[in-house]
């Protein structure tokens, strides 16, 4: 069963996710909240798999609220998708970096709400390939390269194989499929490019693909 907590301040948004989440035989919604400082209180006592934030929320807002749940320094850092009406660079840029895992518009749909959550628990894409793709090219894919610090080693062919379909939005299932590589060896390289690049995650590992130039 998928634990879930939901962080939003409209009380119409929590209504319809619990009830879309709940619906569902995997996926059981543990807690929701209508304010920041709850969110925070909520998931450290009841440590969910995967933590729903909107972005405006009153005393803390959700990108301080993913810093402080998923943040670099959070010792044992939870799963969280920020859930938003707003796609604004800055807001994308500020929830990677302090720790979000991926990103869900509000208008998405029921389906790609429990497709981000289900790929969040188990540490997949954690939304649309549409949306991420989307969201980062925004915010890096357009822009000047930013200076990138070089991985600690060079990354192989194949390393930069599936990072470039990771930067596109594939799941791990898609990436084998299209390389002609087992699940578990795209894992494998997945795995050895994080700690190349210094990412925690893949929506890390396609920031950094966009940013250096690897995907444009």
């Amino acid at each position: 069963m998928i634990r879930v907590l939901i962080a939003d301040d409209q009380d119409m948004v929590r209504i319809g996710f619990r009830m879309i989440l709940d619906a569902q035989d995997d996926i059981e919604v543990v807690a929701d909240v209508a304010d920041g400082v709850s969110a925070v209180a909520k998931a450290r006592e009841l440590r969910p798999d995967v933590c729903l934030l909107d972005i405006r929320m009153p005393g803390i807002d959700g990108l301080e609220v993913t810093k402080q749940l998923a943040g670099p320094d959070v010792t044992d850092p939870l799963k969280v998708v920020v859930v938003t009406t707003f796609d604004l660079d800055e807001y994308v840029h500020t929830a990677l970096r302090n720790g979000a895992s991926g990103f869900l518009l509000k208008d998405a749909g029921p389906a790609l709400l429990i497709e981000a959550v289900r790929a969040a628990a188990r540490g997949d894409a954690l939304v649309s390939p549409q949306i991420t793709v989307r969201l980062l090219k925004h915010f890096d894919g357009g822009a000047v390269k930013r200076d990138v610090s070089p991985p600690s080693e060079p990354l192989t062919a194949r390393e930069l194989d599936v990072v470039k379909a990771a930067a596109k939005g594939l799941t791990n299932t898609e990436i084998g499929a299209e390389l002609f590589l087992s699940l578990s060896t795209v894992k494998t390289h997945l795995a050895s490019v994080q700690g190349k690049v210094g990412a925690r995650n893949r929506v890390e590992i396609a920031a950094w693909a966009w940013r250096s130039g690897v995907v444009d």
